[in-house]
């Protein structure tokens, strides 16, 4: 099975259906509801999404969304040896060096965002949703 890490804002543009990202986020995820994929997140990714879904739904909704979203993805710990990389890296967004770290502390060779420009001096596979979409299977 393909294991996939996943960046927070792939994450939000499912859960706050935002727009024209919400398609590919969708295809992602329901690909690991049908068991073809294995979507990774960090522990960060459900605490920034509940501050961010908090400020569109109530708090409980916004709980309700994460509780289902759960379900679809295996969370990974941000532990200090991640913190440790992320401090000492080259990475301008603090955010993105934890979410990279977690990534690859995990083994994981391939990690999916929109902010690819963040990513320019990673060592594993980054791409945006689409175009994971548009290339798996070729």
């Amino acid at each position: 099975m393909t294991k996939v890490f996943i960046d927070t804002d792939v994450c939000l543009d499912l859960l706050a259906q935002r727009e024209p990202h919400y398609a590919y986020a969708a295809t992602l995820f329901t690909l690991a509801d049908k068991g073809e994929l294995t979507l990774f997140v960090s522990s960060l990714s459900f605490s920034n999404l509940n501050y961010l879904l908090s400020r569109q739904f109530s708090m409980p909704e916004a709980r309700r969304v994460l509780s289902k979203f759960k379900v679809l993805v295996q969370v990974l710990p941000v532990d200090d040896k991640v913190i440790e990389l992320a401090l000492h890296s080259d990475f301008k967004d603090f955010e993105d060096a934890i979410q990279y770290f977690t990534a690859i502390e995990a083994g994981l060779t391939t990690l999916l965002t929109r902010n690819i420009k963040d990513y320019k001096k990673a060592e594993i596979t980054v791409q945006t949703p689409e175009l994971y979409v548009q290339t798996r299977g070729n």
